[in-house]
């Protein structure tokens, strides 16, 4: 009888525990689906249509032209030309401000060679943009490249004034 008695207890044990193993696997995915929404990801039903509309926005991106198409479109080059700039004169200041001297004797050059009028007061305050001079990176670093007190003697660039009249200052082809 201990024997029916003991087997009686052992099953309902076992009853008992595959009971609480679903329970507890039930619990775990709720858990789970608890934690991915206070995460701010989305059930998989809803990262179906999440992923449907990305689709969509990418084909209509395919359609637009690209950023560099447009800036290419809008740099359509009206004149361009090709000067020795001197800047001999920024060797007169103390070495530690030459560098910096040279980078306005370049800029008043291009203002003057290439007749950009040079912004005043009154003109800030309309609406219409201004043109401006850009001096290309290439350039800034090679009046730099020898360090702020032995920039170069004179520099050739070439500089290239667009349909806006904005002008961009880049260095001479074999230099």
């Amino acid at each position: 009888m201990k024997k029916d008695e003991d087997k009686k207890e052992e099953l309902k044990a076992e009853e008992k525990s595959a009971e609480t193993e679903e329970e507890t696997e039930e619990e775990l995915k709720e858990l789970l689906k608890d934690e991915e929404e206070k995460k701010g990801e989305k059930p998989e039903e809803e990262k179906a249509e999440t992923a449907e509309a990305e689709e969509a926005e990418k084909e209509e991106e395919a359609e637009a032209p690209s950023k560099r198409e447009k800036a290419e479109e809008e740099e359509e080059i009206v004149e361009e030309r090709t000067y020795t700039v001197p800047l001999s004169k920024a060797w007169i200041m103390p070495p530690s401000k030459r560098a910096p001297r040279a980078m306005r004797i370049l800029k008043s050059f291009i203002i003057k060679h290439m007749k950009l009028e040079k912004r005043t007061e009154a003109e800030e305050g309309e609406e219409e943009e201004p043109k401006r001079l850009v001096v290309s990176n290439e350039v800034n670093e090679r009046i730099w490249s020898r360090s702020i007190e032995k920039p170069p003697r004179k520099l050739r660039v070439r500089a290239a004034k667009d349909k806006e009249g904005n002008v961009t200052v880049y260095l001479a082809e074999g230099e």
